[in-house]
């Protein structure tokens, strides 16, 4: 049986975000009152606020998952998605107590996280299930799927060596394909944390092609991803990286929570956004047939990223 939550949709004050200077105002496309907000973002957080990011990792020595949670407290969003890496290094439940818990942890009641690879380096990411309980779904399965607004939102599990694979006839994959055909909404947006499509450290991975092709075929929007510790958006585009602006699935890269960051390598095809030097999360606002986006960035970055984009549904 899918688990369903509901939100109230959370209003987003302009003027007060301008204020603190945490965006400019008119930077983000403005948000309708009636229509859910939510922040996004993955790579988040060190097991303490003065923990450093490995030495082969770009930007500051310290990490920045205090600046990005200030970001989602302005924003006071409907609903938050961790798109995995929530807590580094092994993602056990001391250090997402030491860590985690302090900056992001303020919004574990509307958070609806991801799994990410460092939660697996704790045994069946134990740490993780724990510290989350049933909001990150049934227990050791690490997918679920939920309703927010008009929207269709899943949570998907990408470490197919831990949950049984993620191949065409994986249960996982098949799980999906049943959720996609049991619901009607007219948008629908799926994360994970490991991206189908990447221009960075860990490039694109045809490991998630099932999960791409079945999303596609099930006419969904949006994809969200994290993993590479940039901020990175695709044009909409079909299973093959073709460029599809009427059927195509907008994919944003969102490993901007805190940790660190990674370069670009070679660019893919479709990416249209990029940024390697800027922590932030990614704000959505989720109209009945269309959504906006905005990704705003800590205080003192200029980096910005704005536009829309309608359903297919």
């Amino acid at each position: 049986m899918k688990r369903t939550f509901r939100f109230v949709a959370g209003g987003v004050i302009m003027a007060a975000l301008s204020c603190i200077g945490l965006i400019a105002l008119g930077s983000i496309a403005a948000f309708a009152a009636s229509d859910p907000v939510i922040a996004a973002a993955g790579d988040i957080a060190c097991e303490s606020a003065d923990a450093t990011p490995e030495a082969d990792e770009r930007g500051s020595p310290v990490c920045h998952q205090a600046a990005t949670a200030k970001l989602i407290a302005a924003l006071r969003p409907a609903a938050v998605l961790a798109l995995g890496d929530e807590q580094y290094p092994d993602g056990a439940l001391a250090q997402f107590k030491s860590g985690y818990d302090k900056t992001w942890g303020a919004f574990k009641d509307i958070t609806r996280p991801a799994p990410g690879n460092h939660e697996y380096h704790t045994p069946h990411a134990a740490g993780y299930f724990s510290y989350f309980g049933a909001a990150a779904g049934p227990a050791g399965r690490g997918y679920y799927s939920f309703d927010l607004g008009g929207w269709h939102l899943i949570a998907l599990d990408a470490n197919c060596d831990q949950n049984g694979g993620c191949g065409p006839q994986s249960a996982e994959v098949q799980w999906l394909r049943q959720d996609l055909a049991a619901d009607h909404a007219a948008c629908t947006l799926a994360y994970w944390h490991q991206p189908r499509f990447s221009s960075a450290r860990h490039h694109s991975n045809p490991t998630y092609d099932a999960f791409w092709r079945t999303l596609y075929a099930a006419h969904a929007d949006v994809v969200l991803g994290g993993h590479d510790h940039d901020y990175e958006r695709f044009a909409p585009q079909n299973p093959d990286a073709k460029a599809d602006p009427s059927q195509g699935i907008t994919e944003f890269v969102v490993g901007t929570g805190g940790r660190s960051h990674y370069a670009f390598t070679t660019i893919e095809p479709n990416s249209v956004a990029r940024s390697q030097r800027t922590f932030g999360v990614l704000a959505l606002t989720l109209h009945p047939h269309g959504f906006d986006w905005s990704f705003i960035p800590e205080a003192g970055s200029t980096f910005r990223d704005a536009g829309s984009g309608r359903c297919h549904g």
